[in-house]
């Protein structure tokens, strides 16, 4: 006997989302995967763009590639505007989808606990467009300082790295290690003793 597929959406195509997808039975369930972008991004490895060690190609793989083999997944590039619960289906940019079973896969953004200010002026590292905007930033910023005033060189040689978890730590480690070996290599005009890094965490307060 023939049971119809069950239609599952999945919405988010970040480690959650694709495992999630990989994981559901193809005899049992037809699977739409929407997300904003047309690829996965390797987090882990988001800071080693940023500090220019690799390439961001090697960190984005397409999910549709992802996906080849599996001929129950049908990947959609799409931003989701609304969910109706009631009529079991998400409104996005390109169009209407019904569901089964929704599974909201979308992550986290980054917190900045109501301070507009620092929202305003600073980077994040969520995405790898984040990575490529610090990586080209700091790229920029070392141009800068060559044509630099005198009076004008130490503020631009100052890094503050803001959180000390896995990314912030491997953030401060990857520039601490370029300042050593790759950039006096291709800034030979700059004395990298006098760049600063410091990373900052907020501790409990007793």
């Amino acid at each position: 006997m023939n049971t119809k597929k069950k239609k599952v959406v999945v919405i988010g195509g970040g480690f959650a989302g694709v495992q999630c997808v990989r994981n559901l039975d193809e005899n049992l369930f037809d699977v739409w995967l929407i997300d904003k972008l047309n690829h996965h991004q390797f987090q882990p490895l988001f800071y080693q763009v940023a500090t220019s060690q690799i390439e961001p190609s090697s960190i984005s793989f397409p999910l549709r590639n992802v996906f080849r083999n599996k001929k129950n997944v049908h990947v959609r590039m799409a931003e989701v505007l609304e969910i109706d619960p009631a009529q079991k289906m998400i409104i996005t940019d390109i169009g209407d989808f019904t569901f089964d079973y929704l599974i909201i896969a979308i992550g986290c953004k980054t917190n900045f606990f109501g301070n507009m200010n620092i929202e305003q002026n600073v980077f994040t590292l969520k995405t790898t467009y984040d990575a490529i905007n610090i990586r080209n930033h700091i790229l920029q910023t070392f141009e800068d300082i060559i044509s630099a005033k005198k009076d004008e060189k130490q503020a631009l040689l100052n890094l503050v790295i803001v959180g000390a978890g896995p990314t912030g730590v491997e953030l401060a480690g990857a520039f601490a290690e370029i300042k050593q070996h790759v950039l006096p290599k291709d800034y030979r005009e700059l004395i990298f003793l006098l760049l600063k890094s410091c990373l900052l965490r907020a501790v409990p307060t007793r």
